[in-house]
């Protein structure tokens, strides 16, 4: 018997419970994983909290990125076999020993890449992939600004968009965070706790402000994200860690400078299977390239993905986190 992390209930850390689950034989089309490392992000949270509802009720197995090793295939199952190293991300089902897994879903890893990095990276990763090749194209001259640049993907973006040349303005809350931030890519760091970023962003910059602002902060640094945009600038808000974004007037937008404003999710981005090739292929490449590295910052037992959570939620995490299973 295997065993996964279930949510019986919405609320917090508490909910995740340890216990036995069976996934399964894989059928047409699927493959059983046996788990080796599995991904933590915040998006786990808004599923355990009942932000994001799962699709299919209760109860459910939260996690959205894993890597390990193929243990049996279904039928019409091509180019995967027994014993090959995978990782994938989907939207549910990851925080588990073993998982049943649509083929199309998984990506093989490279040599030079272990287990706990493609773990780490793949939903993380692809979404800087997505952000910065697709939602706003990056190019060398742009200068950009990031929110939460010590987090797991603030650390993957500040590295990427740096190597695309790129002008890297980030926030982070603390000197320990703003000192791992500009260790991977961040040129110009901003303590929010104690800095006001508009004025910081207006200083920086010499009142040219920014050409892209990535916000997955959401309600708190919606308002002043607008405000550091040049004109024709693009607000890019992938995310709410401090809660839903208000009802606001679109108008606004007009009156800051004609300024774009999108919410885009890896899910709409990577739909077909050349996307999601496409895309892995783009993030294996920077990551065997050493333009951008992906550091473990924290391991939990998966036994304890109740307090990987209260951590991440109180922002005593850095970068990536894993759990073991």
């Amino acid at each position: 018997m295997s065993k996964a992390i279930r949510v019986h209930k919405h609320g917090g850390p508490d909910v995740l419970v340890f216990e036995d689950f069976e996934p399964g034989k894989p059928g047409h089309g699927q493959v059983l994983v046996r788990h080796t490392a599995i991904g933590v992000n915040f998006v786990d949270v808004y599923h355990r909290t009942g932000l994001y509802p799962a699709p299919d009720g209760m109860p459910f197995t939260p996690g959205g990125e894993a890597a390990g090793v193929v243990l049996e295939v279904g039928e019409g199952v091509e180019g995967l076999k027994p014993g090959d190293r995978i990782a994938y991300v989907v939207r549910l089902g990851a925080y588990a020993q073993q998982q049943i897994v649509a083929a199309d879903k998984l990506v093989l890893i490279p040599d030079g890449i272990s287990d706990e990095q493609a773990a780490g990276m793949m939903l993380k990763g692809m979404t800087v992939e997505y952000l910065l090749r697709r939602t706003f194209k990056v190019k060398p001259g742009d200068t950009v600004l990031y929110h939460a640049a010590a987090g797991g993907v603030g650390l993957i973006f500040g590295q990427w968009a740096s190597h695309l040349g790129a002008t890297m303005i980030g926030t982070a809350g603390s000197p320990e965070k703003i000192e791992l931030a500009a260790a991977h890519g961040f040129h110009h760091l901003i303590n929010y706790r104690q800095q006001d970023f508009v004025r910081e962003v207006e200083r920086i910059t010499e009142g040219k402000k920014c050409d892209v602002v990535y916000d997955s902060v959401g309600n708190d640094t919606f308002s002043g994200s607008l405000d550091c945009l040049k004109r024709l600038g693009t607000l890019v808000s992938f995310g709410q860690s401090s809660g839903p974004i208000p009802p606001f007037d679109i108008g606004v937008l007009a009156q800051k400078g004609s300024l774009f404003l999108t919410r885009p999710t890896l899910f709409s981005y990577n739909v077909t299977r050349k996307e999601l090739e496409e895309s892995a292929q783009a993030l294996f490449d920077v990551g065997l390239s050493g333009a951008v590295q992906i550091r473990i910052n924290q391991r939990y037992a998966l036994s304890n993905a109740a307090q990987a959570h209260a951590d991440l939620e109180a922002r005593r995490t850095t970068g990536t986190t894993i759990l073991i299973p």
